[in-house]
């Protein structure tokens, strides 16, 4: 894997009103159709003025840091999230801030890892995408590039104006660990079901900043310790004993997700109960995610999750699954005591959930 650069004139250095690192990952976006062999391939970056010809009305310095081999959003995984927080840290004080162009299905993964592993931001981390091709004719690419950047750029009292990471999708910007991917077929793909939006793009961009991060004066702390020894157990009617501890006894696991139902409710069948304990009798961190995408875990509100928390079940209010595990690589790969693991889990680390 290399990073490729191409610098884009819109604006001198000494009259750009911003400058801003797209890092082109893979995916949608980033793809036009083969006329000769009828496929995808990927997009020439050198060339993106001619197919968003828009961008020359910004007044920005514009930086292109194109991944080669493009990665498919499928393929994502931790070592591509590092390589993503390298970037911003090594170019972090160079740039007022960064659009990272990503496919969409794990793009709400991504989004959640890089905001618990970029400690401090100060500066808007945007992801976007697209679900066709920036060389269609009817495509979502070019509307949701130009505000991306825009957003990216705008400053308020001469700090950004979202310092956090999001995900700008079909005129809405999202608070990235909020986000779910909820349409493969549709352009308005994500939503947040358990958060307000931070931005709606109409014929002006409306900030909602009750809803946005406030800033902190702290210096960016990159993190790159993440414990890939989790996995997500989803409960399901006529779930069986082998299922349940074919997961919950794979070797090394450190963590599960568990996806109940409702408020947190879990069937009290005794064989489940009773696996459950073993593995937090053998260390092993469960955490409690409503399977309901507005949904809040409420351990204790009905007999079906009373048990869950009397055995050391950890309650994960109203966070998304896509936030959950991403925490789970997260909090683990800290290395801390037991206690303060358990702590770390159930505080917000970076809006990721509503105390």
């Amino acid at each position: 894997m290399k990073v490729v650069n191409v610098n884009i004139d819109t604006a001198t250095p000494k009259d750009a009103e911003a400058s801003i690192l797209i890092i082109y990952t893979g995916g949608t976006i980033g793809m036009v159709f083969d006329e000769d062999h009828k496929h995808l391939v990927p997009f020439n970056f050198s060339q993106i003025l001619q197919k968003v010809p828009e961008l020359r009305q910004f007044h920005y310095k514009l930086t292109v840091m194109s991944i080669e081999p493009a990665i498919d959003s499928s393929n994502v995984n931790i070592a591509d999230w590092m390589m993503m927080v390298r970037l911003i840290e090594e170019n972090y004080e160079a740039y007022d801030g960064f659009v990272i162009l990503h496919g969409t299905d794990t793009m709400a993964y991504s989004a959640s890892a890089l905001s618990y592993m970029l400690e401090n931001l100060q500066k808007p981390v945007i992801f976007t995408g697209a679900q066709v091709p920036i060389g269609r004719v009817r495509t979502d690419a070019r509307e949701n590039l130009i505000s991306a950047l825009q957003i990216a750029a705008t400053k308020i009292d001469g700090g950004s104006t979202v310092p956090e990471v999001c995900i700008y999708f079909h005129n809405l910007l999202l608070r990235g660990n909020r986000a779910k991917k909820v349409e493969s077929t549709q352009f308005s793909a994500f939503k947040s079901e358990n958060h307000p939006i931070l931005a709606k793009a109409g014929v002006n961009i409306d900030y909602y900043w009750t809803a946005i991060r406030p800033s902190t004066n702290l210096p960016l702390k990159a993190h790159y310790d993440m414990d890939y020894r989790v996995a997500i157990l989803k409960l399901f009617p006529g779930i069986t004993p082998y299922v349940v501890k074919s997961i919950l006894t794979s070797p090394d696991l450190r963590g599960v997700v568990l996806e109940t139902y409702g408020a947190g409710n879990a069937p009290t069948n005794p064989w489940l109960l009773e696996l459950l304990r073993d593995a937090i009798a053998r260390g092993i961190l469960i955490l409690n995610v409503s399977q309901c995408d507005e949904g809040r875990v409420d351990q204790g509100r009905y007999e079906t999750s009373r048990y869950l928390l009397e055995m050391g079940v950890i309650g994960g209010a109203d966070i998304t699954t896509e936030a959950a595990i991403t925490k789970l690589m997260f909090v683990l790969g800290q290395q801390l005591p037991d206690a303060e693991t358990k702590e770390l889990l159930m505080k917000d680390l970076s809006g990721e959930i509503t105390l």
